[in-house]
């Protein structure tokens, strides 16, 4: 289990002497299902987890069904809400399911106050992921509540095809964010849910468009 879990979680390894050892005892070893529910919203919050395969989507939705992805956790990333709630004592304000067939290791709540509390590292360790993760939700905020950058993104996907039939650009998600005056990391998570649905298809360096019309209906609702 260790070198697994050290190899997704580098960090880990400059935890005190027995830490880690500590971090392991208690802990267990799951494999999930894709579709599998790990948590839903007004949940209480019972566990960490570090994903060592798959992903597992962290999803709003609202009253009236429309839902908004706001991140996605896969192997050497942890779930801000999980960490949130876990501190805070609070329930989960959101829903998370398996993406794709998860392993992961399960720390319950107890043994991840424990570790908090005595291992200076450890409570490095956990903010310093929490920071970064923090950092991207703000991103995604600034794209939902100023820029509509789905329909932008869509669009620009949809002049570079031109033709309005399946095609393959290469271009890569910097080029992408650069055109539309964004971060990466927002293009590259916006071309994930693209690619969830079934409109793109990604690799290296190249976006295949698999649905282009569904693209000009997004585009088209550009505010």
């Amino acid at each position: 289990m260790n070198e697994p879990l050290l190899n997704s979680y580098p960090g880990l390894r400059e935890l005190e002497p027995g830490m880690l050892s500590r971090l392991l005892e208690g802990s267990r070893r799951v494999r999930l299902d894709g579709g599998s529910r790990i948590f839903g919203e007004g949940d209480a919050c019972e566990n960490y987890l570090f994903v060592l395969q798959g992903a597992i989507r962290v999803q709003k939705v609202s009253e009236s069904g429309r839902e908004i992805v706001l991140y996605r956790i896969e192997p050497g990333e942890t779930c801000i809400l999980t960490t949130s709630c876990l501190v805070s004592r609070q329930e989960y304000p959101a829903e998370a399911e398996v993406e794709q067939e998860v392993e992961a290791l399960v720390v319950p709540r107890s043994r991840f106050h424990e570790l908090l509390g005595a291992s200076a590292k450890f409570r490095d360790f956990v903010f310093s992921i929490y920071g970064k993760r923090v950092t991207d939700l703000i991103l995604l905020i600034e794209e939902v509540a100023f820029g509509r950058m789905d329909c932008r993104l869509a669009e620009r996907l949809s002049q570079r095809a031109a033709s309005g039939a399946p095609a393959e650009l290469t271009l890569t998600h910097q080029e992408l964010a650069t055109e539309l005056g964004t971060h990466r990391e927002v293009v590259s998570r916006l071309l994930k849910e693209f690619e969830r649905k079934g409109w793109v298809a990604l690799g290296r360096g190249r976006i295949e468009l698999r649905n282009p019309g569904e693209l000009e209906v997004l585009a088209r609702g550009k505010s």
